[in-house]
C-alpha cells in the first residue's frame, strides 16, 4: 500500500541503496521498527556515510528536493535529529552553507541541561533532517523541541520513506508537518525486481508486508 507521492529521485536513491547492501531481507527473524512493528525488511541508512560515491550524489539528490519542496531561501537551519540524521544534516548544511543544530532525544542531564545544540535565531524555519521514517510518528519528538525553542519548523526530510503505513502523512499533515523522502520501498522493491536483486521467496515475504504493514506475521 502505496500512501505517499513517489519522489523524482526514487529509483536513483535506490540503486545506491542497493548497490552499497543497506538493504537488508530478514522474513524468518523479522525486524523490529521503531514504531514497534516486526518487518521483514530494514535499510539502514547509517551505511550511507562510509561510502562516499553513494553519500555524494545521495546529498546531491537531498539537496535538490529541498530546494524543489521548500525553496533552499526559505531554510534558516538545518537540523539533525540524535543520532542517526545527525551527519545528514551536517552533509546538507555544509552543501548548502546553512547552519545547523542537533536535537537530542531528551535534554542531557548535566551542564546547560540542553536538548538543541547549536544556536538559531527565534522564529528560524528549521528543517528536520533525519535518515529515514517508518509512520513519521517520532519526528515529532524533535519537532516539538525546536518549536518550543523558538524555531518554526514545518518540514522533514528523510532518506528513506516506507511510504506504505496508512494515514502517515496525514497524521503528520495534522501536526503541520511535510516529510520529503528521496526513495520509499516501492522504488526498492521495482529496482530489485529489475535486477533480481530478490529472490521469489523473500520477494513474497516483503510484498506481503509492504500490502498490509499493520497485520503482517512471520511465516516461521
Amino acid at each position: 500500500m502505496i500512501t505517499h507521492k513517489p519522489s523524482p529521485h526514487g529509483a536513483a536513491a535506490a540503486k545506491h541503496l542497493l548497490d552499497i547492501q543497506a538493504v537488508h531481507l530478514r522474513p524468518e527473524d523479522p525486524f523490529t521498527l521503531t514504531s514497534g512493528r516486526l518487518s521483514p525488511t530494514y535499510v539502514d541508512c547509517r551505511k550511507i556515510i562510509s561510502f562516499p560515491e553513494a553519500r555524494n550524489a545521495l546529498m546531491e539528490m537531498a539537496v535538490e528536493c529541498l530546494d524543489q519542496a521548500i525553496g533552499l531561501k526559505n531554510i534558516d537551519v538545518l537540523a539533525g535529529g540524535e543520532t542517526a540524521g545527525i551527519p545528514f544534516a551536517a552533509f546538507l548544511a555544509e552543501r548548502t552553507g546553512k547552519p545547523m543544530v542537533y536535537v537530542r532525544k531528551k535534554p542531557k542531564g548535566f551542564g546547560r541541561g540542553a536538548q538543541i545544540e547549536g544556536d538559531f535565531p527565534d522564529g528560524a524555519r528549521a528543517v528536520l533532517i533525519e535518515d529515514l521514517a517508518t509512520d513519521g510518528g517520532s519526528k515529532m519528538l524533535f519537532v516539538n523541541a525546536l518549536r518550543e525553542a523558538g524555531a518554526q519548523c514545518e518540514h522533514t526530510f528523510v532518506v528513506f520513506f516506507y511510504g506504505i503505513i496508512k494515514g502517515a502523512i496525514e497524521a503528520l499533515a495534522k501536526e503541520n508537518l511535510t516529510l520529503h523522502h528521496l526513495a520509499s520501498w516501492h522504488d526498492v522493491v521495482a529496482l530489485a525486481k529489475k535486477q533480481g536483486a530478490i529472490d521469489g521467496e523473500r520477494l513474497q515475504a516483503v510484498q506481503s508486508f509492504l500490502e498490509d504493514p499493520e497485520d503482517w506475521t512471520p511465516n516461521l
